[in-house]
């Protein structure tokens, strides 16, 4: 199960896969826009511990679902736009970020998820207190390490083809492509 370090990998791996060649590494303020909402969706953890005392009693339900990721997105992003302070994210980099922690879950562990939520509701099974979640999150991230190799690589591998040019090369094909399908669907209508 990816721990917050993991998330927040991934959600810096989105970033840069989103963002081209714009590196933004030296910027704090991005950098904790990207650990808050990749992480997100273990809201439910702290909900639990605070009204239940059970950080699992919550877990992988209403805040690990599609309509979660798609309203805390939108949400997200209106609220870099009131506050001159945060960073300029948009709707579908706040939507990908928090996203990333719904599939990570999905993909790196067997518990279910609720992404179809209401449809379909899954909690987590156990009991997890406050202490060991702080054990957990201070002291497990060692098990984020493939995680974070893993995107590191991806990240490096991104910014190689870029400055190599194949990226734009593949975003030409992409506009290409774009600007064929616009054409057809104008003659179409």
């Amino acid at each position: 199960m990816p721990l917050p370090i993991g998330h927040t990998a991934i959600g810096f791996t989105t970033h840069s896969f989103c963002n081209g060649n714009e590196s933004s590494s030296g910027r704090w303020k991005v950098l904790l826009g990207i650990l808050i909402l990749a992480n997100l969706p273990d809201v439910d953890v702290l909900l639990g511990i605070i009204f239940m005392g059970n950080g699992n009693v919550f877990h992988r339900g209403p805040t690990h679902s599609l309509i979660f990721a798609l309203i805390g997105g939108f949400l997200a992003s209106r609220v870099c736009r009131l506050w001159p302070q945060l960073p300029k994210f948009s709707f579908r980099i706040c939507f990908l970020f928090i996203l990333s922690h719904v599939v990570a879950d999905f993909v790196f562990t067997n518990s279910p998820i609720s992404f179809f939520w209401p449809i379909t509701v899954s909690w987590s099974t156990g009991h997890s207190g406050l202490g060991d979640v702080v054990n957990l999150v201070l002291f497990g991230n060692y098990r984020d390490g493939k995680i974070m190799i893993g995107c590191a690589s991806l990240v490096l591998l991104h910014r190689t083809l870029m400055a190599l040019g194949i990226a734009s090369r593949v975003r030409k094909l992409k506009s290409v492509f774009r600007v064929g399908t616009d054409s057809i669907k104008k003659n179409l209508w």
